[in-house]
């Protein structure tokens, strides 16, 4: 006798639903009512799809297995008899390799009972619709299959027969998926003298149809199922596969990498340098956004235009510009500024994206720490950049930062790339192919169709510096295993949810510290002014470099240059002439020139010769003959300057236009408040309001939260509870569980798999059902509906009488009973 899986859950021990519980986070969201609730949800299409999802190629070819050999009468099979099958093949597995697979299917509950009777676990079927990549059985599909079918040696023969290109379609079908589709009118003899002129045939990979197809359902070899579908019968599939066995080629364990490991140092310190190059180019898209915000646009992201802008300025391609754009946005270094009344056709009304006010605290970190940042929020962030340049479905142009690139499948896609990596031997550089061969064996379910995705990772690892030379770093692999085990509970054993320290560097920050060159605290002058930094500098000598300096190269030594402009620049912010003597005195390791002493003391002598205020704006000197030199410079005409007294000029312009166009043709005024005295201030960085990183989120947002075991045994004792509870109110009186219902409506008398039951059949039905839920106060209630679909823990069904759309969780209804 066949026992169901609520019962088996029920004989279980705690610790044994807790694995389950562990081993499938998904089931405890919400919390089940009781074991029903939890056996109906471990059965339902989403939970097993995610199941399903995890497991390995080899352990759903055992799965597979086990569904084939299952008993027509009882729906039952046995270990020995997935073992048989699972070794009838060419290359047969150790059977130690089959039963490891089968206790894993057991542990997971995608199959249960004893080893003699094996039940397959609802939905499975549903999930996979064809096992092994096999058909359905001839008797489900036609009569006349089927009678050809059951003669082995007269469908020997038609095989035979068969014409090479109809022998062609066959094979491949064997090999799965066992469906294909013909053009519409494929299937039909076409007229005498008009066979060569049919279009070209899927199926058949180009050839013309009809012939071969038609042949084929002629000879019942395939059998429509639809107007432009054909199906291979299982029997037939069997047949074809007599050489491999019935799984196919069975592969006990993922494929080998070819390629011997390189030295660890050197990829170490491929992407040690490639981590430098990051953090500079992120820091300087940062700067050219604070400078030039770039719009937002109307349907969201950055413009094309302005992408390329950026690209352009920062020397970067725009695949790396907008990955890099992307990972500082998810990092919160960047974000949107609300700009009122600034309107225009093409962008959106008032946003522009720029520097968050958290960049400053990232770029006063260490090196390796701000690389960190990037890492993780990359490692985090929903986002498929590589989607940025091509078009949507409605044929436009994807663009960074834009929601069409939303991918919440992205962080579990780069996870599974870097374990591919991590699961290696250090320093092993696997080819794309060996990677997405590995991809493909470890979860078929996921990784099919997401080659691009994936070969995108790997693109995007090795601009990050996550890996080196094609092969994953020390730093790298203790940052997945670090973000990887915070994602998964395993550093909160308790689940308190405990703050760390997020000064404190981490392990792979200090791995990646001992790699990078030292920051330091000098630079070298030389006759020419120029200043060569021999590293990458310390956060306060970037800053001074940044005030009395332009940058000319960056790289492993960058070199600046003292100009007259960057001096009055600093003098603008406050720096006196003494201040620029005493810095590069104390900075410099190399004698500093005389050359700039005299360019400092010079440019000095004549910065605050000119006061600049608002009249429109005032020009006042002592100096009567250097007003007398301006009012004579032609370049200046446009300011239209005037005489009120030989110390005093006034312009109708405002003052920083005046302060522009005196600096601009070589002069050094200073503005001047009402008092007189001189106003020295740096000037004012725009910053958009501080945003979060990504980095803060769980790694994959479709994964369920993994508890701790402790809690989990919690979650049993509560379950059992709940079991009790509803198996008490069974067994009660019926006055006594009727709780004082009025006749509207049904009593919570049903067991939790009895509603669900009558709910299904009521979906199939479209049929009326009256059904008792528990609200969110904790009353009972209940409500005549039309159910339309059940799901994801919830039921979804229409109140006739509101027209309304009301959604009830499974674990909350407590009967549904059919109208008389």
């Amino acid at each position: 006798m066949t026992t169901s899986l609520a019962d088996h859950l029920r004989s279980l021990p705690d610790e044994s639903l807790a694995a389950l519980l562990q081993l499938r986070p998904d089931l405890v969201v919400p919390v089940p009512a009781d074991v029903s609730a939890l056996a109906t949800r471990a059965q339902s299409r989403v939970s097993v799809a995610r199941a399903l999802d995890g497991l390995d190629q080899f352990t759903l070819q055992i799965l597979d297995a086990a569904r084939l050999t299952r008993n027509p009468a009882d729906g039952t099979t046995s270990t020995e008899a997935v073992l048989a099958m699972a070794t009838a093949g060419a290359r047969p597995p150790a059977p130690a390799t089959v039963r490891g697979a089968v206790d894993r299917l057991r542990a997971l509950f995608l199959l249960y009972g004893t080893p003699e009777a094996l039940s397959v676990t609802a939905s499975v079927d549903e999930v996979s619709p064809y096992p092994a990549g096999l058909g359905r059985p001839a008797a489900e599909l036609d009569s006349r299959s089927a009678a050809l079918c059951a003669d082995p040696a007269k469908l020997r023969r038609t095989l035979l027969a068969a014409p090479p290109s109809a022998r062609a379609i066959l094979d491949r079908l064997a090999a799965g998926p066992p469906v294909g589709s013909v053009p519409p009118g494929a299937l039909q003899a076409p007229p005498l003298g008009e066979e060569d002129q049919l279009p070209p045939d899927p199926v058949n990979g180009g050839a013309p149809t009809g012939s071969p197809v038609r042949w084929l359902v002629e000879h019942r070899l395939l059998v429509p199922v639809s107007a432009g579908t054909v199906e291979l019968p299982r029997e037939v599939g069997l047949l074809l596969r007599r050489d491999t066995g019935p799984l196919g080629p069975l592969r006990t364990s993922p494929p080998a990498v070819a390629a011997a490991p390189r030295e660890p140092k050197a990829v170490d310190s491929a992407g040690a340098g490639q981590t430098l190059e990051v953090v500079r180019h992120t820091e300087g898209l940062m700067e050219q956004l604070a400078a030039e915000p770039a719009p937002v646009l109307r349907s969201g992201g950055i413009g094309v235009r302005d992408l390329r802008r950026l690209a352009r300025t920062g020397g970067l391609d725009e695949p790396t510009t907008a990955l890099l754009i992307e990972v500082a946005y998810a990092a919160g270094l960047l974000g949107e500024l609300e700009l009122p009344g600034v309107t225009t056709s093409r962008y959106g009304a008032d946003q522009q994206v720029l520097p968050a006010a958290g960049y400053e605290v990232w770029r006063a970190a260490s090196l390796a720490q701000r690389w960190e940042q990037l890492a993780r929020a990359w490692l985090t962030m929903t986002r498929q950049v590589g989607l940025v340049g091509q078009r949507d479905d409605r044929d436009r142009p994807i663009t960074a930062l834009s929601a069409e690139a939303e991918r919440a499948g992205a962080p579990a896609a780069r996870r599974a790339v870097l374990g591919v990596l991590a699961d290696l031997e250090p320093a092993t550089v696997p080819t794309t192919d060996e990677v997405l061969a590995l991809l493909d064996w470890r979860s078929p379910r996921r990784s099919r169709g997401r080659e691009n995705a994936h070969r995108e990772v790997l693109a995007e690892a090795a601009q990050l510096g996550v890996t080196g030379l094609g092969a994953l770093t020390s730093y790298g692999r203790l940052l997945l295993a670090d973000v990887t085990q915070a994602d998964d509970g395993t550093d909160d054993p308790l689940g308190l949810h405990l703050e760390i320290d997020s000064e404190e560097p981490s392990t792979a920050a200090r791995a990646l510290d001992a790699l990078l060159p030292a920051p330091v605290d000098h630079f070298l002058m030389q006759a020419d002014l120029t200043l060569v930094v021999p590293g990458p500098p310390e956060p306060t000598l970037a800053a001074e470099l940044d005030a009395v300096a332009e940058p000319e190269s960056a790289g492993g030594a960058s070199v600046h240059r003292v100009t007259t402009a960057s001096v009055r620049r600093a003098l603008d912010a406050g720096y006196t002439a003494d201040d620029l003597h005493g810095l590069f005195r104390r900075r410099s390791r190399t004698p500093v020139p005389q050359s700039l002493t005299y360019l400092i003391d010079d440019v000095a002598r004549r910065h605050g010769g000119l006061r600049a205020g608002s009249a429109g704006a005032y020009l006042r000197s002592d100096d009567e003959a250097l007003l007398s030199e301006v009012c004579a410079d032609r370049r200046l005409e446009s300011l239209a300057l005037r005489r009120l007294a030989p110390t005093v000029l006034v312009s109708p312009y405002q003052v920083g236009r005046l302060l522009g166009a005196l600096r601009d043709a070589g002069y050094a005024p200073v503005p001047e408040d009402a008092s007189g005295a001189a106003v020295l201030s740096r000037p004012k960085t725009r910053r958009a309001p501080a945003r979060v990183s990504v980095a803060t989120r769980t790694l994959d947002p479709l994964a369920a939260p993994r508890l701790p075991m402790p809690r989990l045994l919690g979650v049993v004792e509560q379950i059992r509870r709940g079991d009790a509870a509803a198996r008490a109110a069974r067994r009660a009186p019926a006055a006594v569980r009727g709780g004082g219902r009025g006749a509207a409506g049904p009593a919570p008398t049903q067991g939790h798999s009895d509603a669900l039951a009558v709910l299904q059949q009521a979906v199939r039905d479209k049929a009326l059902v009256w059904v008792g839920y528990v609200d969110a106060h904790g009353a009972t209630a209940s409500r005549l509906v039309k159910p339309v679909s059940i799901g994801a823990g919830y039921l979804r069904a229409e109140d006739e009488r509101t027209e309304m759309l009301h959604t009830f969780a499974l674990h909350r209804i407590t009967a549904a009973v059919r109208p008389d």
